[in-house]
């Protein structure tokens, strides 16, 4: 591709060189660029990316896009300056990789709890139905039923234009993605076009990154703000920021609730550990999930599917056959009697839902429930307290731990937690830093009828711990402490 064409949509300040140059692929990480790519210079949270410009020229870039021109210019470069680079660089890939979206139905889903679930299921049930379809989420990232790993909830703008590409490239008519606040704070969706938008929630979460949760609340709002008239917005009714978020959206919005009147609307019929009977809008329906906020969840699923024009009977038959999306309270049980819950629950409001949903199974039951959670290192430290508390208020036993440390002690975290807690809460209180013998003492508490619910790190198969990835899974250690 051209550069010019490349810069159609661009407005740009200065262009040094040739601008009719071939483009023969464009990046942010200067370790990537190769003879004839683009080198696009971000100023990153970490790193400026103006840094590696001639590290950029080095390995072949045939053009420079930056928002401060070097002093040293290269021969045979053009060198194209911007007011923004962040701003400019969504509509550069999406342009670069043909305007995917403009080729497929692509529908996001922002909030704190909830995105990989409904973005999941959305992908399972369209496949189900017989449409090729891509992916784009905290687990994995898949084009058509093949896997691309992820490091990110969402992926940067040029990898993210990248599969959106090989996903129009593969055929596929719908494309379902979350969209974190990093991700729309840092415009790494710009230049991408919408069919519709999911709001899921909103609870306190990524504070270290935006502050405030003014801020952490406008990023999310912001997806919202600029949908395109065409596109549809799913807003949680049950939220007290619900309608705030589709306040100046262009987009046609639609509600969902499970306590109050709305376009989509559900109630729990019965609940058992292995999935629940619903009503939903006037239509009974069983599914493989448990938990009020479950029902919340499928209820958004629900509401995208009609909205993109599907039959609400035929979503409801689909909706029976889901199952639960990989440690989002996946279920283990031993031959004891003992069920051991695995879930994704790293925040206060998480792990409130994810016990919430326990107790609705057990409600008239003997058994105890045995919560083991940590908090993650160099996140938020204002709701790692708060985890503690709420796990003491809804547990009859607690053993906060390890989770992924990082560059913190694990110990100082769990010191965190446990400052959270007065005299009385400790006493059914214990830390255990190492997290696999954590999950040991647990199973060795637990008694026939008992559940055991592990947070925090659900899918994830690794243990973050001073910048290396150790091989580490809840649902593997759980097994080996059942004996199965």
């Amino acid at each position: 591709m051209k550069l010019s064409d490349l810069l159609k949509n661009i407005v740009t300040i200065s262009i040094t060189g040739d601008a009719e140059c071939d483009i023969k692929g464009v990046n942010i990480d200067s370790r990537k660029v190769a003879d004839g790519h683009l080198f696009i210079a971000m100023r990153g949270t970490q790193v400026d990316g103006h840094k590696f410009i001639p590290k950029a020229e080095e390995l072949g870039a045939a053009a420079i896009l930056c928002e401060q021109l070097p002093e040293e210019k290269k021969q045979g470069v053009t060198y194209v300056q911007v007011a923004d680079t962040e701003d400019v660089v969504g509509q550069v890939a999406t342009t670069f990789y043909g305007n995917p979206t403009s080729k497929l139905k692509l529908v996001g889903v922002t909030g704190t709890n909830g995105k990989t679930t409904i973005a999941t299921l959305l992908y399972n049930m369209f496949r189900k139905m017989g449409h090729k379809c891509g992916l784009l989420s905290t687990v994995c990232n898949y084009v058509e039923g093949e896997a691309y790993p992820t490091d990110h909830t969402t992926p940067d703008p040029i990898e993210l234009n990248e599969l959106l590409g090989k996903m129009a490239d593969a055929g596929c008519e719908y494309a379902f993605m979350e969209c974190s606040s990093h991700a729309i704070a840092q415009k790494r969706i710009g230049g991408l076009t919408f069919a519709g938008g999911i709001f899921t929630n909103l609870t306190r979460d990524h504070l270290d990154y935006h502050k405030t949760l003014e801020n952490y609340r406008d990023a999310k709002k912001k997806f919202f703000d600029d949908m395109p008239k065409k596109a549809f917005a799913i807003t949680n009714a049950d939220d007290k920021n619900g309608m705030v978020m589709v306040q100046n959206t262009k987009a046609t919005v639609k509600t969902y609730s499970i306590r109050t009147m709305a376009d989509f609307h559900a109630k729990i019929i019965e609940c058992h550990f292995e999935g629940m009977y619903l009503e939903v809008n006037g239509k009974e329906v069983g599914v493989q999930f448990i938990g009020k906020f479950n029902v919340s969840n499928l209820l958004a699923v629900y509401g995208a599917a009609v909205m993109l024009g599907k039959n609400p009977e035929d979503v409801l038959v689909t909706l029976s056959t889901l199952k639960s999306v990989a440690g989002r309270l996946e279920p283990i049980r031993s031959e004891e009697g003992v069920t051991a819950l695995v879930d994704y629950a790293h925040t206060p409001d998480a792990l409130e839902n994810v016990l919430n949903a326990i107790h609705e199974v057990m409600e008239g039951k003997s058994g105890k429930i045995i919560t083991v959670c940590g908090a993650g290192g160099n996140r938020d430290k204002g709701k790692r307290p708060l985890m503690a508390q709420e796990a003491v208020k809804q547990s009859d036993r607690v053993i906060i731990t390890s989770d992924n440390p990082r560059f913190e002690e694990p110990q100082d975290i769990i010191n965190d937690m446990l400052a959270g807690l007065n005299a009385q809460q400790m006493k059914s209180v214990i830390s255990i830093v190492d997290r696999r013998e954590a999950i040991r003492t647990a199973v060795m508490m637990a008694e026939k009828g008992d559940v055991i619910l592990i947070a925090g790190k659900g899918h994830e198969d690794y243990q973050d711990v001073k910048g290396t990835k150790h091989h580490f899974d809840d649902r593997e250690e759980v097994r080996k402490a059942f004996g199965n």
